[in-house]
């Protein structure tokens, strides 16, 4: 198991180059200057991932009037990525970090418990980024339910101040 990295608001964001659906690519460098949104859940096509995901994806417009992209990064392969966004019609970037180096670098690779058994996953987490690379704000252990909103607020009263 590696040394869990905690992150501040107020720190610098951890590089990141990954491929995404849609024979994207997405690294820390293409958003110089610009706020973005990173979320990080745990699998690709599941309930509570599919629901963060819908969320994001009906709230792109408001998210693109506060001048923010929105980014979910899984472990999953592109391939699977892909299709979850075929499946659903997700239009922003879904990023594969099969390698696990950005989950580690953000801090949201940990050891689960579940019925019991314990394993490591991702713990769904997301990270609002200003245009100075520093992280705005940070929800750690995000719930589903009205997650969207609350980022979108944080990333309107950023936009505010930028």
């Amino acid at each position: 198991m590696t040394e869990k990295h905690t992150l501040k608001v107020g720190d610098a964001a951890p590089a990141f180059d990954m491929e995404a659906s849609g024979g994207r690519k997405v690294t820390l460098a293409d958003f110089k200057g610009k706020p973005f949104v990173l979320y990080f859940y745990p699998k690709a096509d599941t309930p509570g991932c599919t629901k963060e995901a819908c969320g994001f994806n009906e709230a792109l417009k408001d998210f693109d009037k506060a001048g923010l992209t929105v980014i979910g990064v899984s472990r999953d392969p592109v391939k699977k990525l892909d299709a979850f966004a075929a499946k659903y019609d997700l239009t922003f970037p879904l990023a594969s970090d099969e390698s696990g180096s950005v989950t580690e670098a953000y801090g949201v690779w940990v050891e689960k418990t579940n019925y019991g058994r314990q394993y490591m996953g991702i713990e769904r987490t997301t990270f609002l980024i200003g245009t100075d690379g520093k992280i705005a704000h940070i929800w750690p252990k995000v719930k589903v339910p009205g997650h969207v909103e609350a980022v979108l607020e944080a990333a309107r009263a950023l936009a505010g101040s930028a």
